[in-house]
């Protein structure tokens, strides 16, 4: 570690009773599933009361954790050897169920009913742009709405952009109340003029290419949606703004996940700029898949005895090839810390963690645990 990071005190934010959520984000294939799951698992053995809330459909988590798999609702770890002070949860979110659950909650019974069943709706609740990001919104806000647990972990969806996960709310809930949603789908709602209006304010080619491409069925089942999702669409909209406030408050912290790689720290520099314009809580940033080295021989030192070695009389292959993987280490670090300081330097006041790399694929308790311990070490 440079003398110019600040470090993250892991243990010390998930053993804070006023930390309640933490939300772990970055962009794809960097770690934050398991750097979700390690945290829940630390914090359930340190006492806490912990659920982690998983995007991830590989299902990893799941049998890194012992389980056969996971589902839309927080399930219990209880398998042998463990027993946490705390108790620690886990649940894979399901999109599709997800957006169900909340139909029926803000809708009556027959309402709701019409909404499950309409096509419209069977297409936009899997494939409407910033969905999987609004749901997982919509599943932190009924966790920490049931007051179960005092620790909510998530690890956020993959996308190619960390912000969808901040903008999603905002962005569906705008798509779906748009001015030309409503009048191209709700008839009743545009005082009875329908498409008739937009073709009199002058979009009659726009109007038919729409009913070409996409069908008058289609439209009707639209306008039909519509009309029944109007009269919840204020409980969408509120649920949404208190996610929101959830997020921005001083009981969440945001871990940003990132590979001592160039894009991937582009992206979350990017993200750290991001949560300080929204004034959104940055508790620091988790470097994964570091190589730290462990012994004091600099590249070119192991490059000379391996090269003498090689020249001499006594044959020793395998004290070469090692001193030359040795050398190759020694670049790589260089390379990381290079990055990781350019990093530091343009964002002095984010606090930094580097995780070593591991030799395989954590796959049980003992291998998160082990994240966690390297998480908490910060040094």
């Amino acid at each position: 570690m440079t003398t110019a990071e600040s470090a993250i005190d892991v243990d010390a934010l998930l053993d804070d009773p006023a930390n309640r959520v933490v939300v772990c984000c970055g962009s794809g294939g960097v770690g934050k599933t398991t750097t979700a799951a390690a945290l829940a698992l630390r914090a359930a053995e340190r006492g806490r009361q912990t659920v982690v809330l998983t995007i991830d459909p590989a299902r990893r988590l799941a049998q890194a954790l012992g389980l056969r798999e996971l589902g839309n609702h927080p399930r219990q770890v209880q398998v042998d050897g463990f027993d946490p002070k705390g108790e620690l949860w886990a649940m894979m979110l399901d999109m599709r169920r997800t957006f169900d659950d909340m139909v029926r909650v803000h809708a009556g019974p027959e309402r709701a009913e019409q909404l499950l069943q309409n096509p419209f709706y069977q297409t936009i609740s899997t494939s409407f742009s910033g969905t999987q990001e609004y749901m997982a919104m919509e599943k932190l806000g009924q966790l920490a709405a049931t007051d179960e647990w005092d620790l909510i972990i998530v690890d956020t969806p993959p996308s190619r952009s960390a912000l969808d996960f901040l903008d999603a709310p905002t962005r569906l809930s705008s798509a779906l109340d748009g001015r030309m949603i409503r009048l191209l789908t709700g008839p009743a709602k545009a005082g009875g003029w329908g498409l008739r209006k937009v073709v009199s304010a002058g979009f009659s080619m726009f109007a038919k290419a729409v009913s070409t491409i996409i069908g008058g069925q289609l439209l009707a089942d639209a306008s039909a949606f519509m009309q029944a999702f109007d009269s919840m669409f204020g409980g969408f909209r509120e649920r949404a703004r208190k996610t929101a406030e959830l997020l921005a408050s001083s009981g969440t912290s945001f871990l940003v996940i990132a590979a001592p790689e160039p894009d991937a720290l582009r992206e979350a520099s990017y993200f750290v700029e991001r949560l300080a314009s929204e004034s959104m809580p940055l508790a620091g940033l988790v470097a994964n898949r570091t190589h730290p080295v462990l012994a004091p021989l600099s590249a070119s030192e192991a490059l000379a005895a391996a090269e003498s070695l090689h020249k001499g009389d006594t044959s020793a292959p395998l004290a070469e090839a090692v001193l030359r993987l040795h050398a190759d280490r020694v670049a790589l670090a260089e390379r990381e810390n290079r990055l990781l300081s350019r990093f530091t330097k343009a964002h002095p006041e984010v606090p930094l963690v580097r995780v070593p790399a591991l030799a395989g694929d954590v796959h049980d308790l003992e291998g998160l645990r082990d994240i966690g311990a390297k998480l908490a070490k910060s040094s």
